[in-house]
């Protein structure tokens, strides 16, 4: 890995990948909902639409055929943290590449006729979010974990935010956020020495800069929301508070979380689908954000299966708070975990993400040993006291389906005294 910084500080990430003939390319901003007010939300979401609409030199018709016509690659992604703009080419067609990304990072147009089709777009984007339940009930989970919180809030906005967006709102959005303190340019492939005199040219006019945004620590809420839809199962999420990305315990959280819900071999899954075919999907997953993060499980299941789907669960992990993980499963965690991340590592579009954000967010890097290191230090007794702090509060719930009758039953602190008041014995 090399970091390099341009005559403005602009920060660029990089690594030479010599064996293979791709380069993946991306343009990171700190930027995301997190970093939007009530009334904005939606804005930063809106501005990667917009990006891609055209500039003075290339009209958003021009854009997809410049890519299509190398067989590259180009699109984006907005998070709650922030937004990545990001191409995947041939080696040759690099310079194609960041001439356009670059562009429209500061050339966008922000035409009105443009900026009205798009929010129709992402209107219909909205729409068929919430025709969707398994997606739509992750988002009521951030609000019933987060509250009033702008991680709370939604990816995509709302009608009424939407409506309101004007070409200069964008635009002053832009100015206060996509500064040269919140962006990072990452590159993973077959590159050498010529890339920064080619990153100076189309980023060493970057001028703008700003004060850093203050966040605020986010408060875990613990409430419980139910969206009635008719649907033709229940969907459930329930969650806790997790690691944030800088957490010395992450990487347990990841470990236990795997044996919880993570996988096919996992205890959920095994209980809930293959024992009892009480659902089709069912796990558990860990996000983590700069100075928080959720443990979440999630379930499918008909409405008159619900009540025992609940049980299930809380059975399953009153087992692992208990008893704890066997040698077992931390063994084959942390193989899995291992793998996974080794496999990853041959995809320049993978290792130009990692390498992006890992110095947006943390602003550090660490090795592929550095890394393994970390997972194999992970001890039952890191497992143990994670799940003994993980455990002592009630879940926040979300639910999108026809009728509550089994959440309103469901007693979310019903596992808080085993994290409080007993440790559990371990295997």
């Amino acid at each position: 890995m090399i970091k390099h910084e341009l005559t403005n500080g602009l920060r660029v990430v990089m690594e030479k990948i010599p064996t293979c003939r791709s380069v993946s390319f991306g343009i990171w901003v700190k930027a995301g909902s997190r970093n939007e007010a009530p009334d904005q939300n939606g804005i930063t979401h809106f501005i990667e639409h917009m990006l891609f609409k055209g500039t003075d030199r290339y009209s958003a018709k021009d854009i997809a055929e410049v890519f299509d016509g190398i067989g590259g690659n180009v699109n984006a992604f907005t998070t709650k943290e922030y937004t990545c703009y990001y191409a995947k080419v041939l080696d040759e067609h690099l310079p194609i590449a960041v001439d356009v990304l670059s562009d429209m990072f500061f050339n966008s147009q922000m035409d009105k006729q443009e900026l009205d089709k798009e929010r129709n777009v992402i209107l219909e984007e909205i729409a068929m979010y919430e025709d969707t339940p398994d997606d739509l009930v992750h988002d009521l989970l951030a609000k019933a974990a987060y509250g009033n919180h702008p991680l709370g809030m939604t990816i995509l906005g709302t009608e009424a935010n939407l409506q309101s967006m004007t070409s200069e709102r964008l635009k002053a959005y832009m100015a206060d956020h996509y500064t040269i303190e919140n962006t990072v340019i990452a590159v993973a492939g077959n590159i050498d020495d010529s890339i920064t005199e080619l990153l100076e040219k189309h980023f060493g006019h970057f001028a703008a800069t700003g004060a850093p945004f203050a966040y605020s620590e986010p408060s875990f809420i613990g409430d419980s929301i139910f969206h009635a839809k008719k649907t033709e199962q229940n969907h459930i999420c329930l969650s806790l508070p997790g690691c944030s990305l800088k957490d010395e315990q992450l990487y347990a959280m990841i470990l236990l979380n795997n044996t919880i819900g993570g996988g096919m071999s996992s205890r959920l899954f095994q209980e809930i689908r293959e024992k009892r075919g009480l659902a089709y999907s069912v796990y558990s997953y860990h996000s983590a954000h700069l100075d928080s993060g959720l443990f979440t499980l999630y379930t499918g299941t008909a409405p008159k299966q619900t009540e025992e789907v609940l049980k299930v669960s809380m059975d399953v992990i009153e087992e692992i708070i208990v008893h704890g993980m066997t040698d077992a499963e931390l063994r084959k965690g942390k193989e899995q975990l291992k793998g996974s991340l080794i496999l990853s590592l041959e995809s320049t579009s993978a290792r130009m993400n990692r390498l992006g954000k890992n110095e947006l967010m943390i602003g550090k890097h660490y090795t592929l040993d550095e890394t393994i290191a970390r997972i194999e230090a992970v001890e039952m007794e890191h497992i143990r006291s994670l799940t003994k702090n993980l455990f002592s509060q009630p879940f926040s719930l979300a639910m999108v389906g026809q009728n509550d009758g089994a959440i309103q039953q469901f007693r979310r602190d019903q596992l808080a005294s085993y994290g409080t008041d007993q440790t559990p014995s371990g295997q």
